[in-house]
């Protein structure tokens, strides 16, 4: 049997005192917001090592993935790595200092930009995501190859069912995201 967890406590006193709401999805998404942070942190810790938080590094292995010539644009680094482009704008700033990317003029479009990893930016990426991915093993253990296989495709469904987090409330949705900006508070996935 299996010992419960925060969200059970949770759902259980959502139980008592609101039994008129059914509290049924905190099951899923309570789970999927805890362990976001825990994700989050073990990904801090095991990149420590490397002077990187997860941020960063997701930005560093994005464009190390994306092959050679390892280029994006900032509009294609905030949709993969599912960050406001105000934050993206910042975070690529900061890593510009360290010398692990640099800003470029798009050939294509005088007025844009393309971001590029550096030599020792690759190198960088290259170290921390063999560190990256055995945290991610690590986290996952608990499952055997059907179960994470099943997960898996139980949270690529429930992405690919909902692309845009607002819509199903309608015009509360469109609302709220023309005062905070369509994409503020994502987080990146890489």
């Amino acid at each position: 049997m299996r010992r419960p967890d925060v969200v059970d406590r949770g759902m259980a006193q959502w139980r008592r005192e609101r039994p008129d709401i059914d509290c049924s999805g905190k099951a899923v998404v309570g789970r999927i917001l805890r362990l976001q942070d825990i994700i989050v942190r073990a990904a801090n810790a095991a990149l420590s090592r490397h002077g990187l938080r997860y941020t960063s590094y997701a930005v560093l292995a994005t464009l190390r993935v994306s092959g050679a010539p390892y280029r994006m644009s900032p509009s294609q680094l905030t949709d993969t790595l599912l960050l406001s482009s105000g934050g993206t704008s910042n975070l690529l700033a900061r890593l510009e200092n360290k010398g692990w990317i640099r800003r470029l003029a798009d050939p294509l479009d005088g007025r844009g930009v393309i971001v590029e990893l550096t030599r020792v930016g690759r190198a960088l990426a290259d170290r921390a995501m063999a560190d990256h991915a055995a945290m991610e093993r690590q986290l996952v253990a608990m499952f055997d190859p059907q179960e994470r296989a099943a997960l898996a495709g139980l949270l690529s469904r429930m992405l690919v069912h909902d692309r845009d987090p607002l819509a199903w409330i309608g015009d509360a949705g469109r609302a709220q995201r023309a005062a905070n900006g369509a994409a503020s508070d994502r987080t990146a996935v890489t």
